[in-house]
């Protein structure tokens, strides 16, 4: 693959894992470089490590999962983003949403990096380099991922009343899209 198309696929697949990291940046209060790059880290790993996966799995698993990976992606999201949506409405402030915790983070990344592994699927069937695709898949997607951790703690400061319930909208926007591009288009 060219520098252009690797560079190109490479942000595709982060646009997902950018919005989730711009929706923890709303709600995360107190932002540390530290909490950016613990959120930046588990997607950009999980971001290449899931071509790997597909990859090294080849073709003979892809019918099964292409036929269920955008339900995936929608339970995943859909029950984190509502979960969000649940605890803003009733939980007290200690125990509100939290995306640093790790099972909710590793969640989220094996939710935004369904798509990566497919990618590898597809990527078996041609003659390239899978470790350096994937390497520049898990680069651009901690840079944009910690970027936006940033850019939406910025616009939570903004938007402080009503953060975890539009993160949680997010989330279940976005599993929604998925599921209804696999679907319907």
């Amino acid at each position: 693959m060219e520098i252009l198309q690797t560079t190109l696929l490479s942000v595709g697949l982060a646009a997902d894992a950018c919005a989730v990291s711009l929706t923890s940046g709303l709600i995360i209060k107190y932002i540390s470089l530290n909490k950016a790059i613990k959120i930046a880290l588990c997607f950009g790993i999980f971001q290449a490590l899931m071509p790997l996966i597909g990859w090294l799995s080849g073709l003979m698993f892809q019918n099964y999962l292409t036929a269920v990976d955008h339900w995936i992606v929608f339970l995943l999201l859909g029950g984190i983003g509502s979960k969000m949506i649940y605890e803003s409405i009733t939980a007290d402030e200690d125990k509100k949403f939290n995306p640093l915790d790790i099972f909710t983070l590793i969640g989220l990344a094996i939710a935004t990096s369904i798509d990566a592994l497919a990618v590898g699927f597809g990527l078996s069937t041609i003659d390239r380099t899978i470790l350096s695709i994937a390497g520049s898949i898990g680069i651009i997607t901690f840079i944009c991922s910690f970027s936006s951790v940033y850019l939406g703690h910025f616009f939570g400061d903004l938007f402080k009343s009503q953060v975890e319930i539009i993160g949680g909208l997010i989330l279940i926007a976005i599993g929604t899209k998925v599921l209804w591009e696999h679907l319907f288009l």
